[in-house]
């Protein structure tokens, strides 16, 4: 059971030593059948390092669990089954919080919404993501009054929500390469963001991953442990998704008519404070509308690389400012679970189908904030989504 516990966490016995503050061959003798055993103390910190419960160890046999790498879409850089412990804690935590939620929602006598976008690899990209803002219901009048990033972050989840996904975050430690993932079940997939990434950011990111859940639901892409495309023919996937999310977030007409693109493209010389003005107005990253005008044939591949390079220089001389913008352990609990998952566990905990000590499992929140958190929510749930500093 040890062994199975650090093999499932994703830890090499060198690893799980270290962590132990313990020799390797101690480790290794604990593992061992007839051998040393940890102690008392020692097995429970092991069983908190793999993340299991320390009652695991009370079985008298490894339990029979789906890989992982059935859980979650392909990721970059990512070999199913070798995933880093960081990453494998997170796969599990969505998992866990799709399968808590489906119980709500039988518990509230409800069904999920029905995911119902379906693209295929072989329609236009354009057209997909056409199909994915009509499904969001997001008009331009109303992105361009968006009065922050936040703002804009919040309206696209809640549309995205809306479609029938979960949307959660994640703690960005330990896994900094992985902007986004999903949960490629149905119903009530799950689209899970770094909470590293920046505000301006996270639109792209979430309708990327809906656009990957929309080709698994299609059959045009498996979980990661099934994917067999090789990697060239898996790119042209993630660029497919990309442009389908530039599509939905930037639509042509409206950013080919903005007055800034307008006048540099006729300039033929494309600026970076034009380029920040563009994307403000689109509450996008000024590399996406770049990005976007690449791919629409309004910026030549030199004058883009030319703008890049800029745009580099841009960032060197004005650094990122860290945030220090304060929230509450409520606001914070929101943020990571989600609007939706947020209201199943507090309709539950209202009509008497949990408890509160349930309530403060499932959403990660201090008992003594769930009651404070039940009462904001029901009093004005619009008014407290909005408060939420993502």
């Amino acid at each position: 059971m040890l062994q199975w516990a650090r093999e499932e966490a994703g830890y090499t016995q060198e690893e799980a030593a270290h962590l132990m503050d313990v020799s390797t061959a101690k480790l290794r003798a604990w593992e061992m059948p007839g051998a040393i055993q940890p102690t008392l103390r020692q097995a429970e910190r092991l069983a908190k390092i793999c993340d299991f419960a320390f009652s695991i160890f009370s079985l008298p046999a490894p339990p029979q669990l789906p890989a992982l790498a059935t859980e979650y879409r392909r990721l970059p850089g990512v070999r199913p089954g070798a995933e880093a412990p960081e990453l494998r804690r997170v796969v599990k935590r969505l998992v866990y919080r799709r399968r808590v939620a489906l119980h709500l929602y039988a518990e509230l006598g409800d069904d999920p919404p029905e995911f119902s976008f379906r693209p295929t690899l072989s329609e236009d990209a354009e057209t997909v993501g056409q199909g994915l803002r009509q499904a969001l219901s997001v008009s331009l009048s109303e992105q361009f009054g968006w009065s922050s990033e936040f703002v804009a972050y919040r309206t696209w989840r809640a549309g995205v929500e809306g479609m029938g996904i979960l949307v959660s975050q994640f703690p960005g430690k330990g896994v900094p390469d992985v902007r986004g993932t999903s949960i490629v079940h149905f119903p009530l997939p799950v689209v899970a963001l770094n909470s590293k990434e920046l505000p301006l950011s996270k639109p792209f990111t979430l309708l990327h991953e809906v656009v990957h859940l929309g080709l698994v639901a299609s059959d045009e892409e498996k979980p990661a442990l099934d994917e067999r495309r090789d990697e060239p023919s898996w790119l042209e996937v993630e660029r497919f998704c990309e442009a389908a999310a530039g599509a939905a977030l930037m639509p042509a007409d409206a950013l080919l008519a903005d007055e800034d693109v307008v006048s540099q493209k006729r300039a033929r010389s494309w600026d970076v404070h034009q380029m920040r003005q563009t994307a403000r107005r689109f509450r996008v990253t000024p590399t996406a509308a770049a990005t976007r005008l690449l791919r629409l044939g309004a910026m030549t591949p030199r004058a883009y690389a030319a703008w890049k390079e800029s745009w580099q220089a841009y960032r060197d001389a004005h650094p990122e400012k860290p945030g220090f913008g304060r929230s509450t352990p409520a606001e914070r609990a929101v943020g990571r679970n989600g609007p939706l998952f947020t209201s199943l566990v507090l309709s539950a905990l209202s009509n008497d189908r949990i408890t509160s000590t349930n309530a403060s499992h499932y959403l990660d929140l201090g008992f003594a904030h769930v009651e404070d958190l039940r009462r904001s929510w029901i009093d004005a749930p619009l008014a407290f989504a909005s408060a939420i500093a993502d």
